[in-house]
């Protein structure tokens, strides 16, 4: 039968085939020894398989993974002739088989096969590859085609394939081509043609419709018909299904403008991608339809519906319901319990668009189980499928309490069966009755139960999840009624206020005494006054502290971290043979270890190693060594604790493990922690009553962990557990001493958490925060279930208790498990969520990848890898703005799995991870470079830029870069016009680097770039921005000018005149230091006007001009001269400069010239001390003449645009002209030189007068009150009165203001 087999000009995935191939040792009689020969084409394997005829096998399995294997025939008879094929075994089966190879009767080639390997896009003038396969190496190669006797083309290959190459793809070149080999040495032994090959131009016709009648998913033994309808008549259509191009591929010829192609009895193989096409009697055919995917299935598959942002959501707010499956191109229709009808609908252009299902202003009447199906507009016999449901809580505010006398009854009516009441009371954090019906008896309300109630309640079907609190009612006492608290308070108030007046009274007694006393200290009245206010602003600090809560960080006193002992042997079914006692500490300064029996006995002392750790070997176990070991380790100035006692007990007796436990609390999930010495044991867990053990653990380690889900009353009682080896017969360890679960009323957990990230590095300051609503409570602080810190109570604080913990700076050993607890009296809390703090930077950083890749879809699974370098470590994920981390892990490995579920928008941002070892104080590594994950339903999009820039002279090399906010995906680039994408493989590329070297007419074109992603997913790629590579020297260069010139303000217009040489031209504005081009023109004549609206200063800079033929676009001229635009009000200052230089000489001129960096504009100079510019100039030049002494000074120039004249520029540096020394400036000098000399002289002279003026005048003053101290004693007199003790004779005595005047002889 002949096989026919239309070229389709687009790609489709296949699956990778293994390649299949023969090999003799007789090149001209190939058919007298036979090898063949299967390779798989990418990973190793150790499974291959030949198939002949679909019926015999052979199977190959080497002893070790390898690429290829061989398959020996021999001679060829009649009973080796057949079809061969090959697999490979994969991890998930076999793989597909190779092509077939036919070995017919001997004296013959085998048939070569022939297939398309398409390049360009559907359309004429494209390029196609034909390839050949002849199954022997060194043959020649001849194709032929249909109507012509002698070949097309004809190839000797060096392999087993020959490629053909059809350039410009035209209807001449349409028909039927097949391919056939012969031995080089032999050309009279040819092989049977190929199977025809039809080549069918795709692309000349408008692309037709392709349909499902009655629907697309139906079931198997259903009949289907699907219908390809074009807009022309008379063509033969085509379809094919896109995961068997070969077999399932059609033909019908319709005289109308549409074929149907009928499958009377489905089947679950006729599933898949179908499309169509049509074309005519040349083979001119049309564009492919739009794929078609049909589903043949019994029953659907599982749909699931999910509730955003919660299932159980306040009254009054909006949620949506999202609803998910694995068939496309299906409405879905939302279901709730109890009704008949579908709430909503969504049609499959909604479902495809991922849209929701939402409620809005959800009320109880919402409330309900909901479920999500299938909606079908067809009759099919299909079953539903499972489904999961949600049930939807709504949470309702409950209604304010009413007092009904002694009761009070919470009133509301509730959508769900209310399982529980809480009733609290503000006065008492501790306070808390239930009830199951909402009536609440308060007793004797008038003294101890006023204050303000509240209520909530939660629901049978979510038992841990309460509701908000109701409005609060408050409870008043009768009128009058004064409590213990607010006498204190009244007290407190009252003795203030008395301080404060008595304090007032004091200032003013102060002040009168003054005044009545006529004190003139005013230092004593200073201090009285400032120690009064002293006393009121500590007053009032106290009023203000009174009513605070006092903080105080309690700081935690390390104590030398307790060493871990442990037993090792090479000995596992019999340990006691020779065993090694191994003591380590997670305290980096440790020196030695110390190993003890018995408490007392003394064994051995080892100095510590670098894996801060040290044996004792004890070799084979006697009866000396039984008994109880533990060891300590020393560091400079302290000894540790000592570690737990390990316990030998004999021979053939595995040494007693130890039991621990955290306190039980009702309803919680509770932990037993079994800690053998031995690695490689398993562990059982006993409960006393029992004889077979209550659970058992595989082999994990050194110490096991067994869990009570949920702790009841029957699971109280006392616990032991047993250790034994993991082989048969078992050698079992002494029991341990008996643990008691008794379960105890406690008060909730406290809040605890650190103030800061838990992963810290050495020197950080950490503070731990434990907290409870409860008043007046204490607090301890452990490490690894033993006390390190306490914090007392403190009656004097009201309110919350709280108590902070503080790590001045975090050391080696610090790093651990904490957690807190707080009590009251004998009633202890429940201990609280363990803080595990990890010390950072002691091992190399770890490695994060995303699984399948960083970028997500919305609702879809990503795993989070981290690839440490040690084994058995635990690690934790990080997210970037969280302090906490998301998640822990303990592996037995090197590496974990993260895994974050239906992510979302929220769950975007840069992950990273760290591990640590849970053994040495949680040291952990450096943190790995973060991850960026984005969820999102499309790539976002890159971008496309060339270095070091698109417009590139011919012969020169370029960079094409793509870069984008996603790292570790390729990038491919596309050029327009070419199938072929320039690719960049590797998945951890941060950006795409596509070099071009030697840049000429062909590499000018529209490039474009999209992320290359190494797996499958939903998520839309976008191409980035065009970027077109314009390739310059190729015709005249180009004017650029600037209007109105090169300098302009800021805010006003500018136009740039690009004047080429050519019409019909496209003009390209580029400006020095940005890689793409500016802007476009195509002017209808030579000169492209470039408008720049509203300049700014970022518009300075340099710009230049292109521009190229419309004919023959890209393909530009030289580059136009430099333009060097100014945006600004304030033009760059100019300098000047002296010519030969700034000193005149007699009769000699100077020339300052002036120089800016502008053209067209025009000079000023200005001479200091003159008003009015000096000259002005075109060209800068300035002469200057030294007419009686003019022309010296400081001088300094500007200029301003000719075609701004009001836009000055700043002044230059000012440049001093001076003088030569002649004979009229000696004179001058020498005038100069005697008049300060005279002014000096002059000025000394006066001061000494003054000075000798100023030591007489006192003895003048006393002489004149000698003449007149009769009427100056009586002043005195009178100004002192009622003053004892003044001395009124002292001339130096204050005037009291009354002024005196003394002749005094000049």
């Amino acid at each position: 039968m002949l096989w026919t087999f239309t070229l389709l000009l687009f790609c489709i995935p296949v699956e990778s085939q293994p390649e299949l191939w023969m090999e003799s040792n007789y090149p001209d009689t190939p058919w007298k020894n036979i090898t063949l020969w299967c390779r798989s084409p990418s990973q190793l394997s150790s499974k291959f398989l030949l198939l002949k005829d679909k019926t015999q096998m052979t199977w190959i399995r080497s002893s070790y993974k390898t690429f290829q294997v061989s398959f020996l025939l021999g001679a060829l008879t009649e009973s080796n002739t057949g079809l061969y094929r090959c697999c490979y075994w994969k991890e998930t089966g076999w793989s597909k088989p190779s092509k077939i190879l036919e070995l017919e009767a001997p004296g013959q080639l085998p048939k070569p096969i022939f297939w398309t390997q398409a390049e360009t896009p559907p359309r004429p003038g494209c390029n196609i590859n034909i390839l050949c396969h002849g199954w022997l190496q060194d043959l020649v190669f001849m194709l032929f085609k249909e109507g012509y006797a002698e070949p097309v083309d004809y190839q000797v290959p060096t392999g087993r394939v020959a490629i053909f190459s059809i350039d410009n793809m035209t209807s001449e070149k349409e028909g039927v081509y097949i391919c056939r080999t012969h031995i080089q040495m032999l050309p009279t032994l040819w092989s049977e043609p190929s199977n025809p090959l039809k080549l069918v131009i795709a692309g000349l016709y408008p692309k037709p419709t392709l349909t499902a009648h009655p629907g697309p998913i139906m079931a198997p033994g259903e009949s289907l018909s699907l219908r390809c309808q074009g807009p022309i008549y008379g063509m033969t259509f085509a379809l094919m299904k896109l995961e068997d191009t070969e077999k399932s591929f059609y033909h019908k010829k319709s005289k109308n403008n549409e074929a149907y192609f009928f499958f009377p009895t489905l089947k679950i193989h006729d599933s898949g991608r179908y499309l169509c096409f049509y074309y005519d009697g040349s083979y001119r055919g049309s564009l492919l339809s739009d794929i078609l995917k049909i589903w043949v299935t019994d029953a659907f598959p599982k749909t699931w519906l999910l509730a955003r942002p919660s299932s159980v959501v306040p009254m009054g707010q909006n949620i949506s319901l999202r609803c998910r499956g694995s068939v496309d191109s299906v409405g879905l229709a939302l279901y709730k319990k109890g009704e008949d009808k579908p709430l909503q609908l969504l049609d499959a252009t909604s479902v495809n668009d991922n849209k929701p299902f939402f409620l809005h202003d959800v009320t109880h009447c919402d409330a309900g189980i909901y479920s999500c199906h299938y909606r079908f507009t067809w009759k099919t016999s299909i079953r539903m499928g499972t489904h999961n449901t949600v049930e939807l809580v709504v949470v309702a505010w409950p209604s304010s309490i009413v007092k009904r006398g002694m009761t009070i009854t919470p009133q509301g009516r509730m959508s769900h069966p209310i399982l529980e009441f809480s009733l609290v009371w503000d006065k008492r954090a501790t306070f808390r009755k239930l009830s199951k019906d909402g009536n609440f008896i308060i007793t004797n309300v008038e003294r101890k139960g006023t204050g303000t109630y509240s209520y909530s309640y939660c629901v049978e079907a979510h038992r841990n999840i309460w509701s908000h609190r109701s409005e609060p009612l408050k409870l008043k006492g009768p009128a009058g009624f004064l409590t213990r608290n607010s006498i204190l308070s009244e007290a407190f108030r009252l003795s203030l206020i008395i301080q404060l007046v008595a304090l007032l009274f004091v200032l003013l007694w102060i002040r009168w005494k003054c005044r009545r006393l006529r004190i003139r200290e005013a230092w004593l009245l200073g201090t009285a006054q400032g120690v009064t206010m002293l006393f009121i602003v500590t007053a009032l600090l106290c009023c203000g502290l009174c009513n605070g809560v006092l903080t105080e960080e309690t700081e935690i006193i390390m104590p030398t971290p307790k060493p871990e002992l442990w037993a090792e042997t090479n000995f596992p079914l019999a340990p006691w043979k020779n065993l090694t006692l191994w003591c380590r500490s997670p305290s980096g300064s440790t020196k030695e270890f110390v190993l003890l029996k018995d408490g007392t006995g003394w064994i051995a002392t080892r100095p510590a190693s670098e894996q801060v750790r040290a044996a004792f070997p004890l070799g084979a176990l006697s009866q000396s060594h039984r008994g109880s070991y533990h060891c300590h380790s020393w560091e400079e100035m302290a000894v540790s604790e000592p570690s737990e006692a390990l316990e030998l007990v004999g021979t053939d007796i595995l040494p007693k493990p130890v039991i621990s436990a955290s306190p039980p609390v009702r309803g919680k999930e509770l932990q037993i922690r079994c800690k053998g010495w031995l690695a490689g044991m398993e562990f059982a867990l006993y409960k006393e009553g029992e004889q077979e053990p209550v659970q058992q653990l595989g082999a994990v380690g050194r110490e096991a962990f067994f869990t009570i889900r949920r702790m009841d009353d029957k699971d109280e009682g006392n616990y032991s557990c047993r250790t034994h080896t993991a082989t048969v017969p078992f050698k079992w360890s002494e029991p341990s001493e008996p643990l008691e679960l008794v379960i105890k009323e406690m008060y909730p957990k406290p809040f605890f958490k650190t103030w800061g990230s838990p992963l810290v590095t050495l020197g950080t300051r950490l503070t731990f925060n434990c907290s409870t609503p409860h008043q007046h409570m204490s607090f301890i602080l452990y490490k690894d279930g033993s006390e390190i810190a306490s914090n007392d109570r403190s009656w004097v604080n009201p309110g919350a208790s709280a108590a902070h913990f503080l790590i001045y700076s975090v050391g080696i050993g610090d790093g651990g498990n904490y957690s807190c607890r707080y009590y009251d009296f004998d009633i202890w809390s429940e201990p609280s969520d363990t803080v595990e703090l990890v010390v950072t930077e002691f091992y190399p950083k770890p490695t994060l990848l995303a699984q399948p890749g960083p970028v997500v879809f919305p609702g879809k699974n990503v795993t989070l890898c981290c690839q440490g370098t040690l084994t058995g470590m635990r690690f934790a994920l990080l997210q970037e703005g969280t302090q906490a981390p998301l998640q822990f892990q303990s592996a037995a490995g090197s590496s974990v799995d993260f895994i974050l579920h239906t992510v979302g928008v929220e769950d975007s941002g840069n992950y990273s991870c760290v591990y640590y070892e849970t053994t040495m104080s949680n040291r952990g590594s450096y943190f790995s470079v973060p991850l960026m994950i984005w969820v999102t339903d499309t790539f976002p999009k890159p971008w496309l830029f060339a270095e070091p820039s698109s417009v590139v002279p011919m012969g020169h090399n370029v960079t094409l870069r793509c870069q984008g906010p996603v790292r570790g995906i390729g990038y491919i680039l596309h050029k327009e016009e070419e199938a072929t994408s320039r690719q960049l493989w590797g998945s951890i590329s941060v950006d795409g680097t596509f070099p071009i070297t030697n840049v000429s007419a062909a590499s000018i074109g529209h490039y474009s770039c999209y992320y290359h992603p190494d797996w499958t997913s939903l998520i839309k790629i976008q191409p980035s921005n065009t970027l077109e590579l314009i390739v310059t020297g190729l015709l005249p260069k180009p004017s650029l000018l600037a209007q109105p010139g090169p300098v302009v303000a800021p805010g006003e217009n500018m136009t740039l005149q690009c004047q080429g040489e050519l019409p019909d031209s496209t003009f390209v504005l580029l400006k020095e230091g940005i890689q793409a081009p500016l802007e476009h023109k195509r002017p209808s004549g030579y000169r492209a006007d470039f408008w720049m609206s509203v300049v700014r200063g970022e518009d300075s800079g340099i710009y230049s001009c292109v521009y190229y033929l419309d004919s023959a676009p890209l393909v530009a001229s030289n580059h136009s001269d430099l333009l060097e635009i100014w945006v600004t009000d304030k033009p760059p200052k100019p300098s000047l400069s002296a010519w030969p230089n700034t000193v005149f000489k007699l009769g000699k001129d100077i020339t300052l010239q002036c120089r800016g960096p502008l053209p067209g504009v025009e000079f000023v100079l200005e001479h200091e001390g003159e008003e009015a510019p000096q000259q002005f100039s075109e060209d800068g030049d300035f002469v200057i003449n030294n007419v009686e002494g003019k022309g010296i000074g400081n001088y300094s120039c500007s200029y301003r645009l000719q075609a701004s004249p009001d836009i000055w520029s700043e002044p230059s540096d000012p440049l001093e002209l001076v003088g030569a020394a002649g004979p009229a400036a000696q004179e001058c000098t020498v005038g100069n030189i005697v008049r300060s000399s005279l002014i000096v002289v002059v000025v000394v002279a006066l001061g000494v007068v003054l000075a000798i003026e100023w030591k007489k005048w006192p003895r003048l003053r006393t002489r004149g009150s000698e003449t007149d101290g009769k009427d100056q004693t009586i002043a005195l007199e009178e100004c002192n009165q009622g003053e004892p003790g003044t001395t009124t004779s002292s001339p130096s005595s204050t005037t009291c203001g009354i002024s005196m005047e003394q002749p005094v002889p000049i």
